[in-house]
């Protein structure tokens, strides 16, 4: 069985500077890699002869409005050692774009789609980036926490319904 300091280290060997942070939370490896290496980190631990990450779990976006980013989440699983980490990069609110993951998971196609459509994160090079679930017409991006949550022109709820 592969130990994830070993994972770690070859990482930091090899992308020393492109890795801003690692982190464990909940059992789970987190690495922060810098935008512009996460398709060759990704790559690399894909077709590593020994850690094997041959499956990609989760492609998602995540909105941190206080830090005016967008960040790109990918969870990748070595079903041979039964070992997951996840992979983080963080993009400007204003312009989120990053490479397209497809040439590396055929599966991360939907994926991205989905995280384009929900956060607006471009993702270059992919082959076919449109909505998937929402209408081709909308403007917004839906999973962006730039609306608040009630409408602010009704007036048949009264905050101390919900307990503010």
């Amino acid at each position: 069985m592969i130990e994830i300091g070993k994972i770690l280290g070859f990482l930091r060997e090899q992308f020393s500077d492109a890795i801003l942070e690692t982190e464990t939370q909940y059992d789970f490896e987190v690495v922060t890699i810098q935008s512009d290496s996460i398709i060759p980190v990704i790559a690399a631990l894909k077709n590593h002869p020994e850690f094997s990450f041959e499956y990609l779990t989760t492609l998602c976006g995540i909105h941190y409005p206080d830090k005016s980013q967008i960040a790109v989440m990918y969870q990748l699983h070595s079903l041979s050692n039964n070992i997951r980490i996840r992979l983080k990069t963080y993009l400007s609110e204003e312009s989120p774009t990053v490479r397209s993951l497809t040439s590396v998971f055929k599966s991360a196609n939907w994926m991205e789609r989905e995280a384009y459509d929900f956060y607006g994160i471009h993702f270059e090079g992919h082959p076919d980036l449109r909505r998937i679930l929402n209408v081709e017409t909308m403007i917004a991006f839906p999973m962006r926490k730039e609306f608040p949550l009630e409408d602010q022109i009704r007036t048949d709820k009264e905050d101390k319904m919900f307990g503010r």
